[in-house]
């Protein structure tokens, strides 16, 4: 049904609210997407209108000095990316882009992204989307116009929404603005590259490294299985350790992280470094999960506590791999739903499935019901994105 309806594409964040406030006065339901290439993650339910902010593509102010950038939601985000790069500058929570992942077409935009709280390897340092988002202007499902936070990096005024929205798939509210902040890029980076490791002795070689002085950027694992797989087509486990930074800090760093990882007290083996060209392209395949790209089988995202990260895929047969030293375990495996939902919660974390019937789990518990409270406060019609984030048992 989604693919028959023409999306209506407002170009002012004005007709965006009479779209939401016709649809809600009429009992209709509206599907909000930016570029569309992840409309098939959640279970959405059939819809009467289609709203994309795609013409909502302008970057309202870049103030390179201050550190902050506002944009309408359908801006792309490769241009920001671009854009951004020529003063010097990068969004720092490495925002990834899972077209291929998803089997998607299109551009990803910042509206999609904030929208899903996405963020990259670099999330373990800068955090994640949510932290980046200073402020925002938008539509609730009642049609009312509202905005929260700022232009400024320094801003603490009202409640702060945007941890809620980010993250919320479009379920409480359209976004017309959004107000992030940069960072200035590294001036390079390099890797270094552990072989052969176990899964347990990997996350104990990520580990030391998070604990020492080194600022380690980027920590990744990868089991034999799926770093054999394109575009790596390594013959072992890979184990890697990103550094960020001036030229001389990086070099510095990255000797002394080598030096401490083959030592006597530590033992993980001796160290390859990829220099910053290499470094960026691996970088970039583990952000998009390349290696399980092409894998038929479901896909999991589980969000863990790091020091038991590599337990979840350990208790479900399939081929995983991990990113946020730990924090983050992709997985690709046909074990139930409900089996995959049950170990991420005993180890402390979420699940979500990006290829599947099944993307959300059930809201249950005291999670379950702020969750139905705070919809009822943004949308209590129900009328955007709705069934996106319900999930079954």
């Amino acid at each position: 049904m989604l693919e028959t309806l023409r999306p209506l594409k407002p170009a002012s964040p004005e007709e965006v609210q009479a779209i939401v406030a016709e649809a809600g006065a009429a009992a209709r339901r509206i599907e909000v997407t930016g570029a569309g290439t992840k409309r098939g993650i959640g279970a959405l339910e059939p819809v009467d209108v289609v709203l994309s902010t795609q013409r909502l593509d302008r970057i309202v102010d870049y103030a390179p000095d201050e550190l902050v950038l506002t944009a309408q939601p359908g801006v792309r985000v490769a241009d920001l990316e671009r854009i951004v790069a020529a003063r010097g500058q990068m969004l720092a929570f490495e925002p990834p882009r899972w077209t291929r992942l998803l089997g998607a077409r299109g551009e990803p935009t910042l509206g999609g992204v904030v929208a899903a709280n996405l963020s990259g390897p670099r999330r373990l340092r800068a955090g994640a989307a949510r932290d980046h988002l200073l402020g925002f202007s938008g539509v609730s499902g009642r049609g009312e116009a509202f905005k929260a936070g700022g232009k400024v990096v320094k801003n603490v005024t009202g409640y702060d929404l945007m941890k809620l929205m980010a993250g919320s798939w479009g379920t409480l509210a359209v976004f017309t603005e959004l107000t992030v902040k940069v960072l200035p890029a590294p001036r390079t980076e390099a890797t270094l590259l552990l072989f052969g490791l176990h899964d347990v002795r990997a996350f104990e070689a990520m580990q030391a490294a998070m604990n020492g002085p080194f600022e380690v950027s980027g920590a990744a694992h990868l089991p034999v299985t799926t770093a054999r797989a394109r575009p790596l087509k390594a013959e072992m486990a890979v184990t890697a350790l990103r550094l960020e930074g001036f030229e001389a800090s990086v070099a510095a760093r990255a000797d002394d992280l080598a030096q401490m990882l083959a030592g006597a007290l530590a033992g993980f083996g001796r160290t390859d470094r990829l220099d910053a060209g290499h470094s960026r392209d691996f970088w970039l395949q583990v952000r998009e999960a390349e290696a399980l790209a092409g894998d038929p089988r479901p896909l999991w995202r589980l969000s863990l506590p790091p020091a038991v990260g590599w337990r979840a895929p350990h208790a479900l047969p399939g081929e995983a791999l991990y990113d946020w030293a730990g924090g983050l375990a992709w997985l690709a495996t046909e074990e139930p739903a409900a089996r995959v939902r049950a170990v991420a919660r005993e180890l402390g974390g979420h699940a979500l499935c990006l290829k599947g019937d099944e993307a959300f789990g059930p809201r249950e518990g005291p999670l379950g019901a702020l969750q139905d409270r705070v919809k009822a406060a943004f949308d209590p019609l129900g009328v955007l994105n709705p069934g996106r984030m319900e999930g079954r048992p």
